[in-house]
């Protein structure tokens, strides 16, 4: 096993001593969060990427990558309660710390090669450039510097730590950390494919010494799983795992180390464990609402972990009866925990993300006028308030008003900044016209040439996220002509298409995608 560098052991040695092999707890000092100067203290690398990389192997530095946008909520979570912590400030002297925000130049191509897709993604890689381990961003700031600590002194990258532990070899309680709190949702296949991860997972937990991580490990097993395409994983025993369940959300200590989990599936979970209006699912649903009314009170956690536990008290309500009226207390915590968060947060990037799961605990909860509210106030003071436009056109779409929701995509299309969002947010317009009003042929052809339009002047505009986009927007419009009453459409556009694909080089993978995006189409 390759020892550690210069710089992991000098980082070990100023920052983890104190560390035991259950990853100790960080000082009061490091938990809170830094001055505005001291944030600023984050020496981010000024230059391309490549750049970046060399820089790190020539001083012997991690590079630690982040990839985001400047409307994700999640994004600014991680700005507003892990960038801003002094723990993490002084943590990012001892590597290169690189940002790549999805809408510059070329970082639509540098997602294809680093592998990421979802905004956030973070990931720590050697100095000789090789991958050690993908963040999780979902955690809360504590855990996030454990782990992020963990991962600058591990003494060979989570792949390989993998590898190890499906061949029965002998690890470390912190390499079994590093894999349990590996960003499992934003691996993009690297390490396990999608149909072998719940299992993978499962066999993990089975192999690892009892204890929260086994705990973590088998919890994110039943995730992977529970959210898996039909197919794409084994059967679950049930009982097994509303037990599993059961057990672990009852526990104080286990439902608080994994609030993530808890807050971000509980519907997928319940539905995975059990049979609907069982007793095993009313126990279930009954332990999970306590848990969730136990951590949505939690001072430790941020305002946006609350709110998501509150979400997943309203989300618990609507699991067997998805229409129905729910509890006059329920409605009336929601209504008093988003306003008294609204309230309290100043923090623009705060904002950006407590506004966000505010809004939706409150859309889900029935109560769209008052999630309306909160969202039109938000849009004079968010930097990106296109992003809330999307979610007053979803809770237009809830009542029913076409119209409505059409008017506000299009809106979120006209305020959208940076060529990927505006591909997204045209993409999302689009898509809007062709389900909400399909007869509006003039309309969508219009909305659809302009999308085109900005494409062909766009930098790398078919790689990773853009490509995906642009490939659902392409089988929507293929579904739309099915019938081929929309063939002069899709013939002006297959010709506005031709002459942007004519622009790429031959030899550029782009340029197949590009070719394919409407092919399907009847001619």
């Amino acid at each position: 096993m390759k020892s550690l560098s210069a710089t992991a052991a000098m980082f070990a040695t100023l920052l983890c001593a104190a560390l035991p092999a259950a990853a100790s707890a960080l000082t009061a000092a490091e938990s809170k969060p830094a001055t505005a100067a001291a944030a600023a203290g984050i020496n981010w690398y000024d230059g391309d990427v490549d750049a970046a990389f060399a820089f790190a192997k020539a001083h012997d530095k991690p590079l630690f990558l982040y990839w985001g946008a400047t409307w994700c909520p999640p994004c600014n979570q991680v700005k507003a309660t892990i960038f801003n912590r002094q723990g993490f400030i002084e943590r990012s002297r001892f590597f290169v710390p690189v940002h790549i925000d999805g809408d510059s130049a070329g970082a639509q191509k540098l997602g294809e090669r680093f592998k990421v897709r979802g905004y956030p993604t973070m990931i720590l890689f050697k100095p000789d450039g090789t991958e050690i381990t993908r963040l999780p961003g979902e955690v809360d700031a504590d855990r996030y510097l454990q782990t992020l600590t963990l991962g600058i002194s591990a003494n060979r990258p989570v792949r390989q730590t993998l590898q190890a532990a499906l061949a029965g070899g002998k690890l470390t309680a912190d390499e079994w950390r590093l894999l349990a709190y590996y960003s499992w949702d934003t691996d993009e296949q690297q390490l396990v494919g999608g149909k072998e991860l719940s299992s993978t997972l499962k066999r993990l937990a089975a192999t690892c010494p009892p204890g929260d991580t086994a705990n973590r490990l088998a919890l994110s097993g039943l995730v992977a799983a529970a959210i898996a395409k039909p197919g794409e994983t084994a059967g679950v025993d049930k009982t097994a795992a509303a037990v599993q369940l059961t057990k672990a959300v009852t526990d104080v200590h286990t439902a608080r180390e994994n609030m993530d989990i808890f807050t971000n599936y509980p519907a997928e979970l319940v539905q995975l464990a059990t049979v609907p209006k069982t007793p095993a699912r009313a126990k279930l649903i009954a332990a999970w609402d306590i848990a969730m009314q136990r951590l949505s009170g939690d001072k430790t956690l941020s305002k946006t972990d609350r709110l998501s536990a509150l979400a997943a008290q309203v989300s618990l309500a609507r699991i067997d009866t998805p229409d129905g009226a729910l509890a006059p207390a329920l409605l009336k915590d929601v209504r008093q925990r988003v306003a008294l968060a609204d309230s309290a947060t100043t923090d623009a990037y705060e904002r950006q993300s407590v506004i966000n799961t505010g809004a939706h605990a409150l859309s889900d909860a029935g109560l769209l006028d008052d999630s309306d509210r909160l969202l039109k106030a938000e849009l004079k003071r968010s930097h990106a308030p296109y992003y809330f436009m999307l979610s007053l056109a979803s809770n237009a779409r809830k009542r029913g008003d076409k119209t409505g929701a059409i008017n506000w995509y299009e809106q979120a299309y006209q305020a959208a900044q940076g060529p990927a969002t505006r591909l997204q947010w045209g993409a999302a317009y689009l898509s809007g016209l062709l389900e909400l009003a399909p007869q509006d042929e003039g309309r969508i052809e219009k909305v659809a040439h302009d999308v085109l339009q900005e494409l062909g002047s766009a930098q790398n505009a078919f790689y990773e996220r853009n490509r995906s986009v642009l490939e659902r927007l392409g089988k929507k419009l293929n579904t739309w002509n099915a019938d081929g009453k929309h063939q002069a459409v899709i013939g002006r556009l297959r010709l506005q298409l031709d002459g942007v694909c004519g622009k790429l080089p031959a030899a550029d993978a782009q340029r197949a995608t590009c070719q394919g995006l409407l092919s399907s189409a009847r001619v």
